[in-house]
């Protein structure tokens, strides 16, 4: 069974910050919601949703598999930001 992965809701923030979005992705039957549109000094890219644990740190609580898979969601998201 083959996926599509689609853009659902882009939420652009306005002003001069490092953030650019959020970003919500529907894959088949499932919603990813939090995906972040940062600028860094590289450029745009797509940072997953992620969560703070108790020690302090961030973890991931969505990634891609594959390089294939992560550099496909990338560009379908930056694509759909920049229109």
């Amino acid at each position: 069974m083959e996926e599509t992965i689609q853009v659902s809701r882009i939420y652009k923030i306005d002003g001069d910050t490092k953030l650019k979005a959020f970003v919500d992705i529907s894959l088949g039957g499932v919603v990813v919601k939090g995906l972040r549109i940062v600028h860094g000094s590289n450029g745009l890219f797509v940072s997953m949703p992620r969560h703070q644990g108790k020690d302090g740190k961030w973890y991931s609580t969505v990634y891609p598999t594959t390089k294939e898979i992560q550099k496909q969601l990338s560009d379908l998201v930056l694509a759909a930001y920049q229109e």
